[in-house]
């Protein structure tokens, strides 16, 4: 397989402190970097993986938002006083003391 150069730019120290980590772990700067990058990535795409369902949720929550007309949801007059105070409890969990976004 042929290889390819990647050319990166970076301060000294963090020059210095790579070769130091690569030379601990008993490897050249090359590979040393080319294993965390590696690790790096099958981390991220293993955290997307494991959430992809929860995020697709979230999408299909804003388009859902975006498509409703400005204001709408917002009529709450038919609520009990009772879930006057649960819905603020959890807009001030959600959203701090006084429970509005910002």
């Amino acid at each position: 397989m042929a290889k390819t150069r990647i050319s990166i730019s970076l301060d000294e120290e963090q020059a210095d402190r790579i070769r130091q980590h690569a030379e601990r772990a008993g490897m050249d700067v090359s590979a040393y970097l080319v294993h965390a990058a590696t690790r790096q990535m099958a981390e991220t795409e293993a955290m997307e993986d494991q959430f992809s369902e929860v995020d697709a949720l979230i999408a299909a929550a804003e388009a859902e938002a975006a498509s409703l007309a400005p204001g709408a949801g917002t009529a709450d007059e038919h609520l009990t006083e009772q879930e006057h105070r649960n819905v603020q409890a959890v807009l001030n969990l959600v959203y701090g003391q006084g429970g509005r976004a910002p």
